[in-house]
């Protein structure tokens, strides 16, 4: 298994197929997440990450199993929040849009891939990390708990065009 920038057209397909299987999951009940097929994420969200080159995926024997796009983009919302630290900008890493394969759920890739943020976030000279997601997502809450991570605030809002969103913003200091 490996985690790398996404360099290719592939990666970007790949990602976007790992959103439509996490769409078909929600709409079938079996995964809550607070996106929308037609909204967020979508194919579109995986090429802006790759020209802007913060698309990265994670590869195994199975292909690509799980994407994310990792920058200093501080959200807009994040200036609502309260978070604990007053972290400068230039030292702060944000992971968005972690996803994995339905198919490959259970096998730790989540926590794989947040711990290859972390060091790159430290290689960057990034000390503060952030990370959000929607209220209704308790999995992926659940998951930044055990991994340190603290929820700073929840802030209503339209994230990514969806409406009516509780975006709950998480931190660690490293």
């Amino acid at each position: 298994m490996i985690i790398r920038r996404a360099d290719c057209e592939n990666d970007i397909s790949a990602a976007a197929e790992i959103y439509a299987e996490i769409h078909t999951e929600e709409e079938a009940g079996r995964a809550v997440t607070g996106w929308s097929r037609a909204i967020y994420p979508r194919e579109r969200d995986a090429r802006l990450s790759f020209e802007k080159g913060e698309l990265f995926v994670m590869e195994t024997e199975e292909g690509i199993v799980a994407s994310a796009r990792i920058n200093r983009e501080q959200v807009d919302v994040y200036a609502r929040a309260r978070w604990s630290v007053d972290a400068p900008d230039g030292e702060v890493m944000v992971l968005h849009t972690l996803t994995v394969s339905p198919r490959c759920s259970g096998r730790g890739y989540a926590s794989e891939f947040v711990k290859f943020y972390e060091d790159y976030a430290m290689e960057n000279g990034c000390r503060y990390l952030r990370i959000d997601t929607n209220e209704r997502n308790l999995k992926a809450r659940r998951l930044y708990k055990r991994l340190g991570y603290t929820e700073a605030d929840i802030v209503p809002c339209e994230f990514n065009g969806i409406s009516g969103v509780n975006l709950v913003c998480l931190e660690k200091t490293l």
